[in-house]
C-alpha cells in the first residue's frame, strides 16, 4: 500500500507539474489581461468563449480518454494495446475533423446565435482549437499509459510556454513596437483586434502541439483499428460523455448562459468579466484536482481491487485541498492586486466558488466505483441532476442576484453531485471511506476560516500575521494527525 501510495505522489509531480505550471502561469495572464483588454467586457468574452471551448471539448473526446484506459487495461485487450490505441485514435480524428468542416460552413448562423456576428473569426479560432485539443487528448493519453512521463511533460511545457510567449508578444511586444517601430509590425498588427489575439495564441499553440505530437501518433496510425471494439468501447463510453458534458456544463454553465439573462448584451459581457476574472482565482483548487486526476486515473485502473487505494486517496486529497483552501483565502488581501479595483466586487465568490471545486474534487475521487464496474450510467445521472439543478438556480437567481447566484448554482451542484454519488456507490461497491477523518478536517478549516474572517484588523501587516498563525496552526495539525513520519523528520533537523 505504501509502495502504491508512493507511486501516485510520484506520478502526481510528474503528470501534474506541467498542468499546475500551465494553469498557474495562465492564471499571472489575468493580470495582463484586465489591464490590456478594453474594460471587463472583453474579459467578459474570453470568458464566455472559453466556457464554449470547455463544452465542446468534452462533447469531441466523448468519454474516449477514459474508455481508453478501461479497455487497454482489460485483460484481453492487454496482448494487442495498439488496437485500442488506433481504434480510439481514428475514431476522434474523425468526429474533430467532421467538427471543424461543420464549423466553419456554419460560421455566421452560428456567430449570430451565440451574439458573435460582429467578430464570426473569433468563433472560427475557437473550432479550431477545440478539434485539434480534442484529437490530441489521444496521443497524451498514450504517454501516460506508456509511462513516457517525461516526453508527456516536456511537450506539456513546450505548450504553455509557447501560449505564454504568444500573449506576452501580442499584448506587450507588439503595442510598445507600434509606437516606436511602426513598420516591424503595422503589416499584421491591429490593436483594435484586442482579445481575438488570445484566441490566435491558442490556435498557434494547438497546431504546434499537433506537430510535436505526430510520433506518438505513428504506432496508432500504423495499426488497424477495430470495428466491433469500437463499439464496445462506444457504449463504455458514452454514458462517460454524457456525465462528462454534464460535469464541464456544471462548471461552465454560469459562464455561457449568464449572457443570453440580460437584454443589455455589452452589461452582461462587463459583469461575466469580473465574475470570470474572480472565478480565475480560484484555479489553484482547480490546479490541484487536474493534477491529481492525472496519476488517479490510470493509478487507479490498474489496483482496481485495492479498496486502500481509494480511502488514502481521499484523505490525503481532503487534507491538500483544504490547506489550499486556507491558504488563498487567508491571503485574498495580497492576491486580489491581480486584478484592478474594477473586479474586486467580484471576490465574494472566492470560498464559495473553491469549496464547490473542493466538492467536485471529491466527487472525481468517488466516481470510480461506477468506472471500474462499468455502471458509468450512474455517473451520467449524477451530473445530469446536478446539471439541472445549476441551471435552475442560474436561470431563477442571476437576473436578480448577478453572478453571485452563479457562484452557489457551482456549490450546490458539486455538493448535490458528491452526495448522490457516495450514496449510491455505498450500495453498489461499499468503501470504507473515513468519514470521521473527513468531517474532522472539515470542522477544523471551517473554525479556522471563520475566525480568520470574523475579527475586523485594520492593518494589513497585523491581519496578515494573525492568519499565517492560523494557517501554521492548521499544518501543525495536519503532520501530527496524519504525516507522523514528516512530523519526526522535522523534529529531527
Amino acid at each position: 500500500m505504501a509502495e502504491g501510495m508512493k507511486r501516485l505522489a510520484k506520478e502526481t509531480a510528474i503528470y501534474g507539474l506541467p498542468s499546475i505550471l500551465g494553469k498557474f502561469l495562465n492564471w499571472l495572464l489575468v493580470p495582463m489581461y484586465v489591464r490590456v483588454l478594453d474594460g471587463t467586457g472583453e474579459f467578459g468574452i474570453y470568458t464566455n468563449l472559453y466556457a464554449w471551448v470547455a463544452l465542446f471539448l468534452v462533447i469531441l473526446t466523448y468519454g474516449m480518454e477514459t474508455g481508453f484506459f478501461r479497455f487497454i487495461n482489460k485483460q484481453e485487450e492487454k496482448e494487442e494495446p495498439l488496437r485500442v490505441y488506433a481504434t480510439a485514435l481514428f475514431s476522434i480524428a474523425f468526429t474533430s475533423i467532421l467538427f471543424f468542416i461543420l464549423g466553419i460552413l456554419f460560421l455566421e448562423p452560428a456567430g449570430r446565435a451565440l451574439g458573435y456576428d460582429r467578430h464570426p473569426e473569433y468563433l472560427g479560432m475557437m473550432m479550431g482549437t477545440v478539434a485539434l485539443d480534442a484529437f490530441t487528448s489521444i496521443p497524451y493519453a498514450y504517454l501516460r499509459y506508456a509511462g513516457q512521463s517525461v516526453r508527456f511533460a516536456t511537450i506539456r511545457f513546450i505548450n504553455i510556454f509557447l501560449n505564454i510567449g504568444l500573449n506576452l508578444f501580442f499584448y506587450l511586444a507588439c503595442p510598445w513596437l507600434s509606437v516606436h517601430a511602426p513598420a516591424t509590425v503595422d503589416w499584421f498588427y491591429n490593436p483594435a483586434f484586442g482579445v481575438g489575439y488570445a484566441f490566435v495564441a491558442n490556435v498557434v499553440t494547438s497546431v504546434a502541439v499537433f506537430l510535436m505530437l505526430l510520433p506518438a501518433m505513428l504506432p496508432g496510425i500504423q495499426s488497424k483499428p477495430d470495428a466491433g471494439l469500437l463499439r464496445r468501447m462506444l457504449r463504455y463510453s458514452f454514458p462517460v460523455m454524457i456525465l462528462g458534458v454534464a460535469g464541464i456544463f456544471n462548471q461552465t454553465a454560469d459562464k455561457i448562459i449568464f449572457p443570453f439573462l440580460f437584454e443589455d448584451r455589452q452589461y452582461a459581457d462587463a459583469q461575466l468579466g469580473i465574475y470570470g476574472a474572480c472565478f480565475r482565482m480560484a484555479a489553484v483548487m482547480v490546479m490541484f484536482i487536474q493534477a491529481f486526476r492525472y496519476a488517479y486515473e490510470p493509478f487507479i485502473f490498474s489496483r482496481n481491487r485495492e479498496e486502500g487505494s481509494y480511502v488514502e486517496s481521499m484523505r490525503y486529497f481532503i487534507i491538500f485541498a483544504l490547506l489550499i483552501f486556507l491558504g488563498v483565502m487567508f491571503y485574498i488581501d495580497i492576491l486580489k492586486y491581480f486584478v484592478t479595483p474594477d473586479y474586486y466586487p467580484g471576490l465574494r465568490i472566492l470560498p464559495v466558488v473553491m469549496m464547490g471545486e473542493l466538492f467536485f474534487g471529491i466527487y472525481f475521487n468517488l466516481s470510480f466505483w461506477y468506472k471500474l464496474t462499468d455502471r458509468t450510467h450512474w455517473g451520467a445521472w449524477f451530473s445530469l441532476i446536478g446539471c439541472v439543478a445549476t441551471v435552475l438556480i442560474i436561470v431563477l437567481f442571476a437576473p436578480g442576484y448577478g453572478y453571485m447566484a452563479c457562484a452557489w448554482a457551482s456549490f450546490c451542484c458539486n455538493l448535490l453531485m458528491m452526495i448522490l454519488s457516495y450514496l449510491v456507490g455505498q450500495k453498489k461497491k461499499p468503501v470504507p471511506y473515513d468519514l470521521r477523518s473527513a468531517l474532522i478536517y472539515f470542522s477544523v478549516a471551517g473554525v479556522l476560516f471563520t475566525a480568520a474572517m470574523l475579527p475586523n484588523i485594520d492593518s494589513l501587516a497585523w491581519r496578515l500575521i494573525y492568519r499565517t498563525v492560523l494557517l501554521a496552526f492548521f499544518i501543525v495539525f495536519i503532520v501530527k494527525r496524519d504525516l507522523p513520519a514528516v512530523g519526526r523528520y522535522f523534529r529531527k533537523t
